[in-house]
């Protein structure tokens, strides 16, 4: 059974255990950045192991639970961990939290992660705004689609980028690389992927980032680099360093995040 036949049991489910019908937006939480869910005002949280067709997330620094609660007067859900392909779920499965957010109506969805950089003007800790996205090895089908569209975020863009000047955050632009992972990038494919225009690297994002835009929810991505790929720096990738710069910049991601949602 493809997870999306399940959405109206899921749903059902999550409206009994107090979610409302809709939904202003929803945040797709990235490793280390589970701690956004401390911005909701009077929130609630569900397990994903509670969720009918959620499976556990297994990965270091994601939490695993859908919480939900208000920023100012908006209705958000924040998904605290993802389920990604390298750990052997099928793409139908990685993308069931857009299909959750547009189920509930989101007109907002910001998806966010925690990537390698490929352009050396980028340093660990700074965030990036996902303009485009660029795809290595493996095919990302979106379940059922059945016209052509293109990634495209230029109408929202200067919201992000206004967001960002006016609360004094400094963010970066630039291009997503999506591997499948779980093995961290080799040396001669970090180079080949820069020549081919990347800025970041990661193994997650685009497939949801696609799907969003595939049903028509304005979705916003944002990379926050923790570090910098094999060969453009020598040191050693260590899973303990993302959540350590996630912690340095946490409060700058919750409060754009959280404005951008006020704003939009």
């Amino acid at each position: 059974m493809l997870q999306s036949e399940r959405l109206p049991e899921i749903i059902t489910h999550l409206k009994k255990n107090g979610i409302p019908e809709s939904v202003d937006a929803a945040v797709i939480l990235g490793s280390g950045l589970g701690g956004f869910s401390s911005q909701l005002q009077k929130p609630l949280s569900i397990p994903y192991g509670d969720i009918p067709g959620f499976p556990q997330s297994t990965v270091e620094g994601h939490s695993g639970s859908l919480f939900y609660g208000m920023i100012g007067t908006r209705h958000v859900l924040a998904f605290s961990g993802r389920f990604h392909h390298y750990e052997g779920h099928p793409f139908d499965l990685t993308i069931l939290p857009v299909h959750v957010a547009a189920a509930l109506n989101a007109r907002l969805l910001v998806i966010s992660n925690a990537a390698g950089a490929l352009n050396s003007r980028f340093s660990p800790g700074n965030l990036m705004l996902i303009d485009d996205l660029m795809q290595i090895g493996i095919p990302v089908l979106p379940a059922g689609s059945q016209h052509n569209f293109r990634y495209n975020i230029d109408d929202l863009i200067p919201l992000v980028r206004k967001t960002a000047v006016e609360l004094g955050i400094e963010l970066q632009q630039g291009t997503y690389c999506y591997v499948k992972g779980p093995t961290y990038e080799t040396r001669a494919e970090i180079q080949a992927f820069k020549r081919l225009g990347a800025d970041v690297v990661g193994m997650s994002t685009l497939p949801e980032l696609i799907e969003a835009q595939r049903l028509g929810i304005s979705t916003i991505g944002i990379t926050l680099v923790t570090n910098m790929g094999t060969g453009i720096s020598t040191v050693k990738l260590n899973h303990n360093d993302i959540r350590e710069v996630a912690e340095i910049r946490k409060n700058d991601f919750g409060n754009l995040v959280s404005k951008l949602i006020q704003s939009y």
